[in-house]
């Protein structure tokens, strides 16, 4: 085991297997800039690594995720090399703000969603938000049966995370329920659904998802290379890339209404708003 940052832990739990584990445990592993960066460092020295044929995406504690850190939001990204094309990190308003989604989010959702490598998602706890953005470019998603699913940012006056890819991994329908009430779905409802792929007891997560993943490494790494640009292709030609792009621009529309509106990128009292859907029961 190793660190990749304070933020970010690194396993082999076996061959052929590399375990990458998000470690803000007593953030509930909220996300800021450099946990998001040390993840990508570790992530693509895990897609480069040719003895890794499977990665992991765990979080430690309790929780996956429970999304954006909103406390930590830094558009300036000083002291970060940008991975993608967008520059003008701090410009004022809308300008400023729509690089810094576009780097740290969507940029680096798509380029982890197109590691030629299968990765498993380790799930437990509430994956809030942004954590499903985590959860989402992973090829399966393994859950406890205490997980929890949820976006409710449409509470906040936005139309959802910013990699918008619920109706792909949910349904239509499903993902309307999801987003216009705020309300979580159970582990069960998202296996139904076809999001999730197990569903597990707590106690035994870790082994089981280890354990899909050591079956999927007996495979040979050009077979599961080509099998995953197969399927992501398939998504891609029915539109799946387009999809994403046209509500990243609505996400973008929703933040200029409120930088009008407010002179920031959301509803001021977001967290209030997001606080209160939380306390919704989860749709079974």
């Amino acid at each position: 085991m190793r660190a990749m940052s304070d933020l970010i832990r690194i396993e082999k739990p076996a061959e052929r297997i590399t375990r990458v584990i998000l470690n803000r445990p007593r953030k509930a592993n909220a996300q800021n800039a450099p946990l998001l960066y040390a993840l990508d460092a570790a992530l693509m020295e895990a897609s480069r690594d040719s003895a890794a044929r499977v990665i992991i995406l765990a979080g430690e504690g309790k929780h996956f995720s429970s999304g954006h850190d909103l406390a930590e939001i830094d558009t300036k990204l000083t002291g970060y090399t940008p991975l993608g094309v967008w520059g003008g990190f701090g410009d004022p308003a809308m300008q400023g703000f729509m690089a810094y989604e576009e780097e740290l989010y969507f940029g680096l959702c798509w380029r982890w969603r197109n590691i030629p490598k299968p990765i498993v998602a380790e799930v437990q706890g509430k994956v809030i938000a942004a954590g499903l953005m985590l959860v989402w470019i992973c090829d399966l998603i393994v859950a406890s049966e205490d997980a929890v699913f949820c976006d409710p940012v449409v509470t906040t006056g936005v139309n959802g995370v910013e990699y918008f890819a619920h109706p792909w991994e949910v349904g239509a329908r499903k993902a309307k329920e999801m987003l216009f009430t705020g309300q979580g779905i159970t582990a069960r409802a998202a296996e139904r659904a076809g999001m999730v792929s197990r569903v597990v007891p707590l106690e035994s997560l870790t082994q089981e998802t280890l354990a899909l993943a050591e079956l999927i490494a007996e495979k040979p790494a050009m077979g599961l290379r080509l099998a995953k640009m197969s399927v992501n292709a398939a998504q891609d030609e029915q539109g799946f890339y387009n999809a994403l792009r046209a509500a990243m621009s609505f996400q973008h529309l929703a933040h200029a209404q409120h930088w009008a509106l407010h002179d920031t990128y959301a509803d001021p009292n977001v967290e209030d708003a997001i606080s209160k859907v939380l306390k919704l029961p989860p749709r079974e």
